[in-house]
């Protein structure tokens, strides 16, 4: 999605959310790229765990998997990340489109260090990192408490409405681009193909390819799948169950085994299994 970002008013903003909570928030892209933050430095404890490979790699497997929630149920989500700390994610949705995200973390909520660091080295264990160093970083985390959290949450969530409502996060509808995002985003449970989109912009086979590049970083049937399937994955975890035949139909699939096998690939599991993995992870959060 091509979006607009005033970055010198988003930063005041911040820094007066930090004032009041002490916790580092940043705005953050589509793609997952930091755009705002304050304050702009990781924490140490951060800085140390993604100076590893396999840190950095499952911080952007954890920061992925809290926006493509975020994104499908369009509503915040707040969770202990893979190294132990205390995060939350909202979409910023202008006009029914995803902008962008709001996110804050790095928040040690735990009742004491000793009870936070015992979690953490064994969810670090597997990193190389220095654990001498590592449990330095804990001893310099504030303690907070799960409310103070939701407090922080809510008040993240009139941040986010205030961004949106100052249009200090906006489109740009004259541009192309955002033709097609918006286009593929009403029809992507359809049928579609790269002859009908160009006629239907107004633009060549080539330059459709080239924008999709651009804006996802994919073709067009990649992006498609990844509509739909986030789509399947909401559904999932709608409270009014349907059959999964019924959802693989909602989705654009009116092949029911193409459809498993399509979200199998992409997800690593069937949807069935993906659905109870999701509710045993929400079980353990909330205990």
């Amino acid at each position: 999605m091509i979006s607009v970002f005033d970055t010198k008013k988003l930063r005041e903003i911040l820094k007066d959310f930090y004032e009041i909570t002490k916790i580092r928030i940043t705005v953050i892209d589509t793609d997952r790229n930091e755009l705002v933050s304050y304050p702009e430095e990781l924490s140490p404890f951060c800085r140390i765990i993604r100076r590893t490979e396999p840190g950095r790699i499952a911080c952007a497997s954890c920061d992925k998997e809290a926006c493509d929630r975020a994104a499908g149920q369009h509503r915040t989500q707040m969770y202990r990340c893979h190294a132990g700390l205390t995060e939350a994610v909202t979409p910023l949705i202008v006009d029914g489109k995803l902008l962008g995200y709001l996110y804050f973390g790095q928040a040690f909520s735990y009742p004491d260090h000793k009870t936070g660091w015992a979690e953490i080295e064994k969810l670090c264990a597997s990193f190389p990192v220095d654990k001498k160093a590592l449990y330095e970083a804990v001893l310099e985390k504030p303690l907070v408490t799960q409310e103070y959290i939701r407090s922080s949450t809510h008040i993240m969530l009139a941040v986010a409405s205030y961004l949106v409502m100052e249009r200090m996060v906006a489109l740009r509808p004259d541009r192309v681009s955002v033709r097609l995002d918006d286009y593929l985003s009403k029809h992507f449970t359809e049928d579609l193909n790269a002859k009908q989109l160009s006629k239907t912009l107004g633009i060549g086979k080539t330059q459709l390819y080239k924008l999709s590049k651009e804006l996802y970083g994919c073709g067009i049937a990649e992006h498609v799948r990844t509509l739909r399937m986030e789509k399947a994955k909401a559904m999932l975890l709608d409270p009014d169950q349907i059959s999964l035949a019924q959802i693989a139909q909602h989705c654009g699939y009116d092949d029911y085994n193409y459809f498993i096998a399509v979200f199998s690939r992409t997800e690593g599991c069937p949807p069935g299994e993906w659905k109870k993995r999701q509710s045993s992870g929400a079980g353990a959060e909330r205990g």
